[in-house]
């Protein structure tokens, strides 16, 4: 299996993308962040696809660490995430270790050739 989710499994957005790719019988690999937190390889390969680091910047955890966070350079950055997994937008989706979403959008999500 070449499909891997990386994500928090009790996240509500995570669970629509898993009901999604689920009731197409998709196989995927669930890689839970908090069981397997991201190497800091993994959080730049998906900032390099996203754009940015891949922070959840509507979420909870980024609220409460938000100054804290945007004060350090983008090494430490990535070492925050690595360590404070419930920042990192959520779902990922990847094949063969290449980055097809970051986040869950159901239409796009129907479209992906798998």
């Amino acid at each position: 299996m070449n499909l891997k989710m990386y994500a928090i499994a009790n996240c509500d957005t995570v669970k629509k993308a898993r009901k999604n790719l689920e009731s197409r019988s998709v196989e995927y690999e669930f890689v839970d962040f908090k069981k397997n937190p991201p190497t800091e390889k993994l959080i730049k390969r998906w900032a390099d696809f996203f754009g940015e680091l891949p922070v959840n910047k509507k979420g909870i955890t980024y609220k409460k660490f938000k100054d804290d966070y945007e004060a350090l350079n983008t090494s430490e950055k990535i070492k925050f995430l690595c360590t404070n997994t419930s920042m990192i937008k959520r779902p990922i989706l990847e094949k063969n270790e290449k980055t097809l979403f970051v986040g869950f959008d159901e239409e796009n999500y129907n479209q992906l050739k798998l």
